[in-house]
């Protein structure tokens, strides 16, 4: 079944020769990726103008395409995976190319409909529709577990499109980057009670895809971040980026340099060559022997979405032996991972006992830890909770319900000097949102975010397009969007900006062990607002949209959603990003706040003051605990 579904692309004459191939791949691979047809052109995102489109829209489209395939910004481009190891942007490569083509042909009357990577076919439509509307992996809940989406892949039919990789919307590591310096810095802030990190220690896992930026982001916060990771292509390339200062394979190195560091506080980012249960047990070992606690944060950011196959290494095997029984013997290599995950446990668990603080990073960690039988109970707690909080419940889920979130945007141009245009753009809007006055909270963020683009700009944080993300809320998302559409009318900007964010926000992903791991209601495992959204945004003025299962902590965990909206300069680009804006924030500030938080409830308060058209249901505070246990007892 899995040769007939990809030999259906091609005409008879050419099928026999193709079906070897393929099955070959199938038999080596686990998956058709028809690599025979492999563009051989350079893959990046190039200037707007040199795409051979009808549209403005249809060519922003194929920008984002490329730069997601793009060799210095994917992980393994060549299985069209862009981050999280198995986060693709198709299944396989005629589909690629039937999309490139479809994209130059369409019209501002047509709509591409995309099935799990595959294109389905241009369909009439309308002006203000969507161009394209992206369905990944949407599979029947009985079905969608792990064992049924291997054999779904294997076949051709679904496909896991993470979240920025399958909607075409991703811009490197940067965007992890920054969410990794709120979330360290906002760390700093909760667990130890500082504003300046320098000095302390950050101790995580991985530099692959999305992993990639936690060395970046760890020097940007001023502390000292050591990183270990396995694959040491994936330490070799983050170096020559400048993204990893140092790289070592010695534990003892790595200790002393981290102890020079921490003492000097110098910001530093050490990349540990090997295991990171490794290096979680030699801190245990120095702390026994000198009683010194050498970590202040930790956290890890190893693909446990997909621990199995490759997601995750066990420490008692080199990263070649566990790729050779990864292939060999899988049922002995999920025995290893789980013993492994045992063993990171019980490291983790000593050093938080005297002081360290750990968080789930939303990778399915502790998830998977806790399936393998690893020590990361709560007492007391639901199935949400272990242990550790993930970093939503602890750390960014206040952020997320005042109604700020991962924004982003691309200059089409391709010229570094749009982007410039583009982040004093946003700082002075920021900076002006600040001086006719905001909450507390608000004025913070805001302050966080103008250090960001600071320090972006001198970091050289772009990869592939050029792109800039920033966290921001409703009020500066529109803002920011509005001076950038004006500027482009202006001659300002050159070219179109495309518009987007992560799918990880406010309102764009129902993922009980993430995103929505700090809603208490019973409604963490609804996946409502993900998919209101997704619609939303479609009749609100989205250029493109997608809904996805998976992405982040894994299949069968999230439903999740993004989009694409292209700003061209025009009026009615202006009207609906602020139409499609303030859909895509307020639904999860309205969910944030019917589920009882009161930094949403005031949010979406403050929201409804400012637009006369805005009506939200509110809940009421059982103010009387005993009424519920009276009744309940009665």
């Amino acid at each position: 079944m899995a040769l007939r579904n990809a030999l259906r692309y091609f005409p008879p004459e050419i099928q026999k020769k193709l079906a070897l191939e393929f099955a070959e791949e199938l038999r080596l691979y686990g998956h058709i990726y028809m690599y025979r047809f492999c563009p051989d052109i350079e893959m990046r995102a190039y200037p707007i103008g040199e795409y051979p489109c009808k549209t403005k829209s249809a060519a922003a489209i194929m920008l984002m395409i490329m730069n997601n395939l793009d060799p210095s910004v994917a992980q393994f481009p060549q299985e069209l995976v862009t981050y999280g190891g198995n986060g693709q942007v198709f299944s396989n490569w005629a589909q690629f190319w039937l999309v490139m083509h479809y994209l130059s042909e369409m019209t501002e009357e047509q709509t591409l409909v995309m099935y799990s990577g595959h294109p389905l076919g241009l369909f009439p439509s309308h002006q203000r529709a969507p161009r394209l509307i992206i369905t990944n992996g949407m599979v029947i809940p009985n079905y969608s577990s792990r064992d049924e989406y291997e054999k779904m892949f294997a076949l051709g039919v679904t496909m896991y499109g993470q979240m920025t990789a399958g909607s075409y919307c991703y811009i490197g590591p940067q965007g992890i980057v920054h969410g990794t310096v709120l979330t360290v810095l906002n760390a700093g802030r909760r667990y130890l009670k500082a504003e300046d990190l320098s000095g302390k220690v950050f101790v995580t896992s991985g530099l692959g895809g999305m992993s990639g930026a936690q060395a970046k982001a760890a020097v940007i916060a001023g502390c000292v971040g050591v990183i270990a990771e396995v694959d040491e292509a994936a330490l070799l390339k983050r170096h020559k980026q400048g993204w990893l200062m140092e790289i070592s394979n010695n534990l003892d190195h790595c200790i002393a340099r981290l102890r020079e560091a921490r003492k000097n506080k110098i910001a530093l980012s050490l990349g540990y060559h090997g295991n990171v249960v490794d290096l979680w047990e030699r801190l245990v070992h120095e702390l026994d022997t000198t009683g010194e606690l050498l970590v202040d944060l930790g956290s890890d950011q190893t693909s446990c979405h997909n621990p199995f196959n490759g997601g995750y290494y066990p420490v008692q095997l080199s990263f070649e032996e566990g790729k050779q029984l990864l292939s060999s013997n899988p049922a002995k290599f999920r025995a290893l991972v789980q013993e492994s995950l045992k063993r990171h446990v019980a490291a983790i668990n000593k050093l938080a006992d005297k002081g360290m603080f750990f968080w789930d990073y939303g990778n399915a960690f502790l998830l998977e830890a806790q399936r393998a039988g690893a020590d990361v109970a709560k007492k007391g707690a639901d199935k949400t909770e272990f242990r550790y909080p993930s970093y939503v419940q602890h750390i960014m889920g206040d952020i997320f319900s005042l109604g700020f979130g991962p924004f982003r945007w691309v200059c089409t141009s391709g010229d570094p000097r749009d982007l410039a245009t583009t982040d004093s753009i946003a700082m002075a809007v920021l900076e002006d949102s600040i001086r006719q006055g905001v909450s507390t909270s608000v004025k913070q963020q805001y302050h966080d975010n103008i250090r960001w683009i600071r320090e972006a700009g001198r970091h050289s944080l772009v990869v592939g397009s050029q792109a800039r993300i920033l966290y921001s809320d409703q009020k500066g998302r529109v803002s920011i969007a509005v001076a950038i559409n004006r500027a482009i009318s202006e001659g300002k900007i050159k070219a179109p900006v495309v518009l987007s964010r992560d799918h990880h926000d406010v309102s764009g992903t129902d993922s009980p062990f993430r995103e929505t791991s700090n809603i208490y209601d019973g409604s963490a495992f609804c996946a409502d607002m993900a998919v209101q959204n997704f619609v939303g945004d479609a009749f609100r003025g989205a250029t493109w949209v997608a809904l996805h299962n998976g992405g982040g902590v894994g299949w069968g965990e999230v439903i999740n959603g993004g989009f694409g909206l292209v700003l061209d300069g025009s009026k009615e680009a202006e009207e609906r990003a602020k139409m499609m804006l303030s859909w895509d924030v307020s639904n999860g500030v309205a969910r944030r706040c019917w589920s009882g938080n009161a930094f949403a409830y005031e949010t979406i308060c403050q929201a409804m003051k400012e637009n006369g058209t805005l009506r939200v249901t509110l809940p009421h505070q059982v103010l009387d605990e005993n009424i519920l246990e009276q009744a309940v007892k009665d």
